[in-house]
């Protein structure tokens, strides 16, 4: 028998405990508002982390590739007058979610899913335009964040070139997409879309946890 590489840890949900696949994790926070989750290596992670508090297991992870000072500067630091945001889907295609929180504080300022089907790539591009128009209906000036080129290339093209087809499982996030089409298409934003540097600063505070 292969070794588990993840335990899912549940700390608010319909069931709360440490569970060995994201199947079973993934029935405990489904509809669940609030679910509070992480997957962790081992066994001893997940039990110490169930043993203690979400908001200690949940902040951006501060495994940060190596770089050298003269590349750290390059980088600088976050600006932390802004959101990110992020999404995270359980197969390609397959269960998914994205949120926005506020980059310093991770306070989570939206979040919709998880949905039936959808992908990756969606949940980001989604995420960004509901970032968009979360700042432009509050009049903020507050930057963007997010860690996918490829949704920030969907959003400069007013598009989303996702390969996958339209369902009647899926037909809430192609919805959603054409919503968000709609909103890109109709509306001006000034709000800067900025890359998260995930190599010098971290998982983007908006990362569900599961890698």
């Amino acid at each position: 028998m292969g070794k588990k590489s993840k335990f899912y840890v549940v700390w608010k949900g319909k069931k709360v405990g440490i569970f060995e696949t994201w199947k079973d994790c993934k029935a405990q926070i489904s509809g669940y508002k609030g679910a509070q989750y992480k997957s962790f290596s081992t066994f001893a992670e997940a039990k110490k982390a169930f043993n203690g508090n979400y908001a200690d297991f949940s902040k951006t992870s501060s495994k940060v590739t190596k770089l050298s000072q003269e590349e750290l500067l390059k980088y600088g630091t976050p600006n932390y007058h802004s959101i990110s945001v992020d999404a995270a889907s359980s197969g390609n295609p397959g269960i998914m979610e994205y949120q926005g929180v506020d980059t310093k504080t991770k306070k989570v300022l939206f979040k919709q899913g998880p949905f039936k089907q959808g992908t990756n790539n969606i949940g980001e591009f989604l995420a960004l335009v509901h970032g968009l128009a979360y700042l432009k209906e509050r009049k903020s000036d507050r930057i963007l964040y997010t860690d996918s080129r490829i949704a920030m290339g969907w959003i400069r093209k007013k598009t989303c070139n996702t390969k996958l087809k339209e369902t009647a499982k899926n037909k809430d996030v192609f919805n959603l997409i054409k919503r968000a089409i709609t909103w890109l298409k109709e509306n001006d934003y000034n709000t800067p879309v900025v890359k998260w540097e995930t190599k010098a600063w971290g998982e983007i505070p908006a990362d569900f946890g599961r890698k």
